[in-house]
């Protein structure tokens, strides 16, 4: 385990910290607000404590190895959560240091889930630091570290990637993991900026349009009004869902389009399986749905806006689903869980690990049919290698523990079942909403403080895919082979 390199990276994530919420102190001096001295403080005293992680403990051993990459990437989430509370605290605007944690993580996991029962009481300062929180989260401070420290761009720091990435299959679009950092990032920033314009054209407040765009971009879910998108017209909740949608997209299918290798990018499978989700999920819904609605037309806008919100886990919502159809409602609970595209801003089990899990199962009941039979699993005419296949079974077993635990805490709090069911699931799943209690116009604000803080655990276990996390709880991997 390298340690000394372990600091060093926690020093450039507080350094970044600290800088990042200076967008928030401008904010707050924007509109005058005297807020802006709590951003200021603590992004100060943030960047400091990480300049001296960085010069005193620079590394003498610029390499990480898979269980030290992990172990940084943990820790690196974990502390950064830490750290972004204290403004919420100090300034009383979230008097719980428990609630202020859980919101802070809630944003940099981009889950989207909230204690606050009135967002609007909250100053503009402190709203843009919630929003900017998913931003930083949707596509990883880790990738933002490598893209921007020479000594963190080695190929074998492929390990940090893989630990803060999404989904099953981390593959390598560019020769070096630098320039494929800079490549994501480059991206994320464009989309993001594309949003904000299309925003400004149907005529949102600059304000609203930031923080829906950093929203949106980490399909994390956070709102500035207490209606949430519902406020906006048809022409800007249609913006946001097609932008939602846009970022539950593998980032590499937009690296091969901006490298023009479009039959490439087209035949990936998962592509059209997330799509055909999408298509399938909002028609079912509007069909069910299309008596609660005067035309098919707000049936569909509706439906769609929900399904690309839901599949991916961004959060945003337009009504009360509660008051939909049980069918409607399975729908949603189902895209729920199997969530984005991997290599995308957006959580849940991803795509790919379905379309895995389904081939793999087909190819046992083939074997049953014909044991002398060889067969492998594909996906886009490639045999996936043993180690993925192995990976995606110990993941959904983990995945299917972790849920089940945290359940039987929840339900110690004499919620209901749905709540209780539904707050797991759209934590681990980081969507943010569920059904009951915590659906679009609820919160988690009556949660216990234990339940919250399993909340916080499988929210942070979500976004880090599981292993990440799990790893610090395992003593062995602390000792010295």
């Amino acid at each position: 385990m390298n340690k000394r390199l372990i600091v060093y990276i926690l020093g450039w994530v507080l350094i970044v910290e600290g800088a990042a919420m200076q967008i928030a102190t401008v904010t707050s001096f924007i509109y005058g607000e005297h807020e802006g001295i709590y951003f200021l403080g603590v992004g100060a005293l943030s960047a400091l404590l990480g300049l001296l992680a960085v010069k005193v403990k620079k590394p003498k051993n610029p390499v990480l190895y898979q269980k030290a990459g992990f172990a940084a990437t943990a820790l690196s989430w974990i502390l950064m959560s830490f750290v972004g509370c204290f403004p919420f605290w100090l300034s009383g605007e979230i008097p719980s240091f428990i609630d202020a944690f859980y919101e802070t993580v809630s944003g940099f996991t981009t889950t989207g889930s909230t204690i606050l029962t009135d967002v609007e009481a909250l100053s503009h300062g402190m709203l843009m630091w919630r929003s900017f929180l998913h931003w930083l989260g949707g596509m990883g401070v880790i990738v933002f570290l490598l893209a921007i420290i020479p000594k963190l761009g080695g190929q074998q720091n492929i390990f940090l990637m893989k630990a803060e990435s999404p989904g099953p299959i981390v593959g390598k679009a560019v020769p070096k993991m630098r320039n494929y950092a800079m490549m994501l990032y480059g991206i994320y920033f464009g989309l993001t900026a594309l949003e904000f314009i299309f925003l400004i054209v149907g005529k949102m407040p600059v304000f609203d349009a930031l923080n829906i765009s950093f929203a949106t971009a980490g399909t994390g879910g956070f709102g500035v009004t207490n209606a949430g998108i519902a406020s906006y017209s048809n022409y800007l909740q249609t913006v946001i869902a097609v932008f939602m949608m846009l970022f539950g997209i593998n980032f590499s299918v937009y690296i091969l389009i901006l490298a023009k290798k479009f039959k490439q990018a087209f035949r990936i499978q998962e592509l059209w399986v997330y799509f055909g989700i999408i298509v399938l999920s909002t028609a079912l819904i509007a069909f069910n749905i299309r008596s609660l609605y005067p035309s098919a037309y707000d049936a569909v806008h509706q439906s769609f806006f929900y399904v690309s919100s839901i599949i991916t886990t961004t959060g945003f919502g337009l009504t009360d689903v509660n008051n939909w159809p049980e069918f409607s409602k399975t729908v949603i609970m189902i895209i729920t869980f199997i969530g984005a595209m991997a290599g995308s801003t957006g959580g849940g089990f991803k795509v790919s690990r379905v379309i895995l899990l389904f081939k793999e199962t087909r190819k046992e009941f083939s074997l049953l049919v014909h044991p002398r039979n060889v067969k492998t699993v594909k996906m886009d005419g490639k045999a996936i290698d043993h180690n993925v296949m192995r990976s995606t079974s110990i993941f959904l077993v983990l995945y299917i523990g972790i849920f089940a635990l945290s359940w039987l805490v929840l339900s110690l709090d004499q919620t209901d079942f749905v709540t209780n069911f539904t707050a797991v699931a759209a934590n681990i799943n980081n969507t943010g909403p569920g059904l009951g209690m915590v659906g679009p116009v609820g919160n988690y604000s009556e949660f216990s403080i234990l339940s919250k803080i399993i909340l916080i655990f499988d929210m942070l276990a979500g976004r880090l895919e599981l292993f990440p996390l799990m790893l610090l709880f395992a003593p062995s991997a602390w000792k010295k082979s």
